[in-house]
């Protein structure tokens, strides 16, 4: 892993991208099966099944943050100003 961070290549975005396919895989087959058992539960199951789609972009975000190279917020931050000055838009100044 450090050699693929030396090198410039990393692959950590695909097992992002595995864990966003399992969970929407896993929340769309929660709501085929529909409710099973008792009513009291069912907002509890409603509640879970919601967490693993929004698990599921959670982890389609970051696998295509990492695709693209971002790995932590001054990369993004980076972008952002490349992106302002490629429209040219003056800088942000910050007010302290």
């Amino acid at each position: 892993m450090e050699e693929e961070k030396e090198s410039g290549r990393t692959f950590s975005h695909w097992w992002w991208a595995l864990a966003s396919v399992a969970q929407l895989g896993w929340g769309v087959s929660s709501v085929r099966r529909g409710c099973a058992g008792e009513s009291r539960l069912m907002p509890l199951k409603a509640f879970a099944v919601a967490s693993l789609f929004v698990g599921a972009a959670a982890s389609a975000s970051v696998s295509a943050l990492h695709a693209s190279g971002i790995y932590k917020v001054e990369d993004l931050l980076e972008v952002g100003a490349n992106i302002r000055s490629g429209l040219g838009i003056r800088a942000r100044t910050r007010k302290e």
